[in-house]
């Protein structure tokens, strides 16, 4: 294939974070009302809470569940999580590529706590049924960097006793998650939707509640950890008043892709998106011996970070990513920088399946010139 193809994807952003914006984005159509204002005046918490509501109601998440609106991204939902609610029941860990590891190291190297390591090796999903429900279990739903997912919550007994607390990041918006397995869910928007980085959402139950309530723990914790005082709830965190001060203009963002999230048909049509994606690229994997999926079993397969191996080796891969992306084809989709070497494509609900279909005769391409000319 020494000719390349006619046809390029319409937009070449196939990163896997922050993610490609939505379509038709531009970003003097925010609503900036609310710049140079207050987060703590009338208007700044209306406009948070607006975005919290939204984000409940699109989600289908329990009416008895709180959401909000957390510094430092996905990191920080999941580590202000660890640091105020372990300790006082054993804990499972499940981890299958580099994120649900870095909890797993956060857990018993930084707050010295013993813990149950439920592991499985890149594209591969652990036995989950090892949990135990009496402990906390930490996993996350999606591995971002392995393309493998949970495929549903079968296995989270219905009557257990400890938490689950699931790093969902790249599942949120684009895969229909079983809220009530679920006590403690983290996200960042500017993974599904697209929106912007540095802040993160989390979720709690009445169950996750009533430990941040009944629980202190032995460490101290930093400020922007807090969400309890005096014993309680701190329930401002969950009505817009936010731990710290966050970007206003990242929160108009974020309810710019909440908008445009519900006019394109909200979660039913971000799933379907999304696995139109994935199908795309299976039907390309099964027609060719060079190209395989990381997650070999379809049943756990991620239908956001589609991760992909190819027969070359590290610098041709790089060679490949590096000429997709001076072709103006493909941006940013190299494997994570723990994973093994490949091809991640991010088949999130911003993402045409169109441009998707696009850019798969460019990977062919640029494989049969990279080999050719090695």
């Amino acid at each position: 294939m020494n000719s390349h193809p006619d046809i390029k994807p319409k937009n070449p952003y196939f990163s896997s974070g922050p993610c490609r914006k939505r379509p038709g984005y531009n970003v003097a159509d925010l609503d900036i009302t609310v710049l140079g204002r207050s987060h703590r005046s009338t208007l700044g918490k209306h406009v948070l809470k607006r975005s919290i509501n939204d984000t409940a109601e699109l989600l289908g998440i329990p009416d008895d569940y709180k959401v909000g609106i957390v510094p430092a991204s996905d990191t920080g939902a999941v580590e202000m999580v660890l640091w105020s609610m372990l300790g006082t029941r054993p804990i499972d860990v499940c981890s299958w590529e580099s994120f649900g590891a870095a909890w797993y190291d956060d857990i018993t190297e930084q707050l010295q706590l013993n813990a149950n390591h439920i592991t499985a090796n890149y594209g591969e999903l652990p036995d989950l049924t090892q949990t135990n429900p009496y402990h906390d279990i930490v996993f996350t739903w999606n591995g971002t960097s392995s393309g493998v997912k949970v495929s549903n919550g079968d296995w989270i007994a219905a009557d257990r006793e400890g938490l689950t607390i699931c790093d969902a990041t790249s599942a949120v918006f684009a895969m229909e998650l079983p809220w009530d397995k679920l006590d403690v869910i983290t996200f960042s928007w500017q993974k599904v939707i697209g929106g912007e980085g540095a802040h993160g959402v989390v979720v709690l139950s009445p169950r996750a509640i009533e430990r941040l309530e009944s629980y202190t723990p032995n460490w101290p914790l930093p400020k922007i950890f807090r969400m309890t005082k005096n014993g309680r709830l701190i329930e401002g965190i969950f009505e817009g008043a936010t731990i710290n001060t966050p970007s206003m203009l990242c929160v108009s963002d974020y309810q710019d892709a909440l908008n445009w999230f519900r006019s394109a048909g909200g979660i039913t049509s971000a799933v379907q998106t999304s696995n139109a994606s994935l199908k795309e690229i299976e039907a390309f994997v099964n027609e060719r011996d060079w190209i395989q999926f990381l997650a070999r079993d379809p049943v756990t397969r991620s239908n956001t970070s589609v991760c992909l191996t190819l027969s070359l080796n590290v610098d041709q891969v790089n060679e490949l990513v590096e000429l997709l992306q001076s072709e103006n084809v493909a941006y940013d989709i190299g494997s994570y920088r723990d994973a093994p070497p490949g091809l991640r494509i991010w088949c999130g609900a911003t993402v045409s399946t169109e441009d998707v279909r696009a850019l798969l005769p460019w990977i062919e391409w640029g494989y049969h010139q990279v080999t050719m000319k090695n």
